[in-house]
């Protein structure tokens, strides 16, 4: 029973991993041809390519933890494992990261709002772009510097008080939780401040279109719409991912092989993989593209026949 179901959950994982590369890897190619033709690229599409980068090598690292702890644990050993954790600590960052500045992204060039304040981020909104990427380095940093005190502490055999050592992990334990709850908190709530705006704005512009006698469906609510489902969307995936990361961080150490801890892992791909399907069929140049390069796999298809 435990193998079919490892079985399943493998298929599983291979299936989001392939899904996501491709995904992520379309986005990221479709950007580039873009960008080499017309020497140029929107402040969205930046940060669109990034994000498909980061998302590829958070897909890399989850697949290769999996195979490696489940499948192949001689492989596993303290110093791969250390250089896997660095590497989804630095994927996993930005991934949200980029994710939560397209949010933001989306408020300021589709919301309308009076306020002095707000305008002026509007005007300025690749600056607060930058600006919320170069602060979020301060998460990662410190996120580092704890993985690397961890790290040296269970490769290390303290020699003396052992209730000095015992304090010490604990700390480390702490630290390392309360960085963890933080780079992933402070994410979503900025994702959800900013798709309560988005709502708030498509109310005010609604009741506007209503006052004036106007059809709802001009071409500002579909935006506001199409935004709104894509926010949402990564809100709904967000949970679910930092609900999985929390089951895993706590329980991994009790739980290695538990067919629970497992599936967490597997509901937690559907975030970087599923996620970015959603991006491209938001986005008309990338649905357009991936609609033509369906088409014509179709048509190859029928001339190999």
């Amino acid at each position: 029973m435990i193998s079919l179901l490892l079985s399943i959950l493998s298929i599983l994982i291979i299936a989001e991993f392939v899904l996501g590369s491709f995904a992520n890897g379309f986005m990221a190619l479709v950007n580039c041809i873009d960008w080499v033709k017309k020497q140029k690229l929107s402040c969205a599409d930046h940060i669109l390519t990034a994000l498909a980068v980061s998302r590829i090598g958070l897909l890399w690292v989850k697949a290769l933890n999996w195979y490696a702890s489940l499948f192949n644990p001689a492989l596993y050993s303290s110093e791969v494992k250390t250089i896997v954790h660095i590497a989804w600590v630095v994927s996993n960052h930005f991934s949200l990261w980029l994710a939560t500045s397209l949010s933001v992204f989306y408020l300021l060039k589709i919301a309308n709002f009076s306020s002095l304040f707000f305008l002026h981020l509007k005007w300025k909104f690749k600056r607060v772009i930058i600006m919320i990427l170069w602060d979020s380095l301060v998460f990662l940093v410190c996120h580092l510097a704890v993985v690397s005190i961890n790290t040296k502490i269970e490769m290390n055999e303290y020699e003396g008080n052992v209730t000095w050592e015992t304090n010490l992990r604990d700390i480390v334990y702490l630290s390392r939780m309360t960085i963890f709850m933080l780079v992933h908190f402070i994410p979503f709530t900025v994702s959800l401040t900013a798709f309560l705006l988005l709502i708030f704005s498509l109310w005010k512009h609604l009741k506007k279109m209503q006052l004036s006698g106007k059809r709802p469906q001009d071409p500002s609510t579909k935006v506001h719409v199409r935004a709104l489902q894509t926010v949402i969307c990564f809100l709904l995936l967000f949970v679910l991912y930092f609900l999985t990361q929390i089951i895993s961080f706590w329980r991994s150490n009790t739980l290695q092989n538990n067919s629970f801890l497992m599936l967490c892992q597997v509901l937690g791909l559907l975030y970087p993989s599923s996620h970015s399907l959603i991006l491209i069929w938001g986005n008309k140049k990338l649905r357009l593209t991936f609609l033509s390069f369906l088409w014509q796999l179709r048509c190859w298809l029928k001339e190999q026949k």
